[in-house]
């Protein structure tokens, strides 16, 4: 079982779609937890960045960087003996998304913006590595009709797709349970939710692929 002791437990995705934040809030509920969530909504620059990233890539990212950087430091200042935290985002995720996005010189500046960040994140108890099929993703972010999202593109999201598998392929830091999640639905089906916490609370080890069979009923 995850220790309570003010770890963090971190809801991680490939790109938009696939159910993180709603999975976070479920699980949240369910076994009493804190939980830290990413605003992308509080993003001014986000739309534009989807809609011409030749723009607005740079600003959009650094923007969740300073974002990010604000949320961990808010964390440190609460009490250790706060309870287990969820969160849907995991820090290296920013790096992630900042070089499939940026250019080479826009790279080199989010570097420089980078290396001057005093940032003490965390290490993760485990990380939920969700992952779906680019069609499921699209179908998903149809579905949900966020503003914000309309300009996602199969292309964008192939190629983020690719770039968590990449990093998941050597990442290290924690536990990792890596979820396919093409055809469950943590939202309305509590059999799927209760699947997913007993694989938690079992205290995996290492890298655990786990294909959640849907629920009949």
């Amino acid at each position: 079982m995850l220790q309570n002791q003010g770890g963090i437990m971190v809801i991680l995705s490939s790109p938009s779609g696939v159910g993180k934040t709603t999975l976070a809030n479920k699980l949240a509920s369910n076994l009493n937890y804190d939980i830290l969530l990413e605003m992308p909504i509080e993003n001014p620059f986000l739309e534009n960045s989807y809609r011409n990233p030749n723009q607005s890539a740079l600003a959009a990212q650094l923007f969740f960087l300073f974002q990010r950087v604000q949320q961990l430091e808010e964390l440190k200042q609460k009490s250790i003996f706060e309870p287990v935290r969820i969160a849907d985002f995991i820090l290296e995720k920013d790096r992630l998304f900042a070089e499939a996005n940026l250019n080479n010189e826009e790279m080199r500046l989010y570097d420089k913006v980078y290396e001057h960040i005093t940032i003490d994140a965390p290490i993760p108890d485990l990380v939920i590595y969700l992952q779906a099929p680019v069609e499921v993703l699209m179908a998903r972010i149809e579905r949900r009709g966020l503003k914000f999202e309309r300009y996602l593109t199969q292309e964008y999201l192939t190629k983020i797709n690719d770039a968590y598998s990449r990093f998941f392929l050597d990442y290290d830091k924690s536990p990792v349970l890596i979820i396919n999640a093409a055809e469950i639905d943590f939202e309305s089906s509590e059999d799927d939710l209760e699947m997913l916490i007993t694989k938690i609370m079992s205290n995996p080890k290492g890298k655990t692929f786990i294909n959640l069979q849907p629920s009949i009923f």
